[in-house]
């Protein structure tokens, strides 16, 4: 998970590697949002990063969030615990496979429209979920360096405190529910959910929360995936019926090895489909506006999801 042990690691591979490596491989803010392929505005009139030229600013990432054949809109969803509100992003025609997107510690923000934008050009309908609705509406934090500073710590900390695995799987059955009520939804077909950072067990508990209706699970550097509490949710695979994908970042698989074989045995044991693997990057690789993301790594575990949701959505 994104905590200040992850953030030192983090810190410390960036000043060791930076030097050495293609900066065109890490993401840096609003630059990365734009250089997504499918979220990139033809009126911008900036290049990308790997396109050479000059950097994008903010405002052109803003502008870029939303591609041309997709549609959005802000949406409120009841749950038992109160109303959530999202972002809602699919293609303007035709119906798809829903999918629950869950951010990492810092909550919706642009950044993750811009990737549900992405998977929505794929021929998805995504929700991107304010995991933090019980204490805020989005966008809580503006980006993933304000969680960094101590204010943006001290802002989450009693909003990380009122989400609980019951919560969140409570969540998780409201969310799916809500993607089969929707036009652009096909609820003839399975739902996929995708989580990053301490999004990655909110997406395994849905799946648990709603095993008839979600076919597909992948998570990216998740958090605490298979620990020895009882609420661990490797123990929850068994309870689903969805195919797995499960990328590891590399300093949480040195912290906690064994996780990735108590993830492959319980995949196992259920006879569920589980393509469990340790990424060469480090936790937040995926996420486009953390310091750490890689470009590379985070190309190859995008194309992961997507033949994962083909498989099985």
């Amino acid at each position: 998970m994104c905590d200040d042990i992850t953030e030192t690691e983090n810190e410390s591979w960036l000043e060791r590697s930076v030097g050495r490596r293609d900066l065109a491989r890490i993401g840096l803010g609003a630059a990365a949002i734009v250089a997504l392929p499918a979220c990139s505005s033809d009126s911008a009139g900036a290049k990308s990063p790997d396109g050479g030229g000059e950097a994008p600013s903010a405002s052109a990432a803003s502008s870029a969030t939303v591609a041309p054949s997709a549609s959005s809109r802000a949406v409120v969803v009841d749950t038992p615990d109160g109303k959530a509100d999202g972002f809602f992003v699919f293609q303007r025609e035709g119906k798809h496979p829903g999918v629950v997107l869950w951010p990492d510690i810092a909550g919706p923000r642009e950044a993750y429209q811009a990737m549900a934008t992405r998977l929505a050009e794929q021929g998805y309908a995504v929700l991107v979920v304010n995991q933090y609705y019980r204490s805020a509406k989005a966008p809580v934090l503006a980006s993933f360096a304000e969680w960094k500073t101590e204010a943006g710590k001290e802002k989450l900390k009693p909003m990380i405190e009122a989400i609980t695995p019951e919560g969140t799987t409570r969540d998780g059955a409201a969310f799916v529910a809500w993607l089969d009520q929707q036009p652009e939804v096909d609820a003839n077909r399975k739902v996929g959910t995708a989580g990053y950072c301490m999004g990655g067990p909110f997406a395994i508990r849905t799946a648990a929360a709603a095993p008839a209706r979600v076919g597909a699970v992948a998570s990216f550097h998740g958090a605490n995936l298979a620990s020895d509490k009882p609420e661990s949710p490797h123990l929850l695979i068994g309870k689903t019926q969805a195919r797995y994908l499960i990328a590891i970042a590399q300093n949480d698989d040195e912290r906690q090895p064994e996780a990735k074989t108590k993830l492959r045995e319980s995949a196992e044991s259920a006879k569920l489909s589980a393509e469990v693997e340790v990424y060469a990057a480090q936790h937040g690789f995926c996420t486009i506006d953390s310091p750490v993301y890689d470009k590379a790594e985070a190309e190859r575990a995008w194309a992961r999801m997507l033949a994962t949701f083909q498989a099985a959505l």
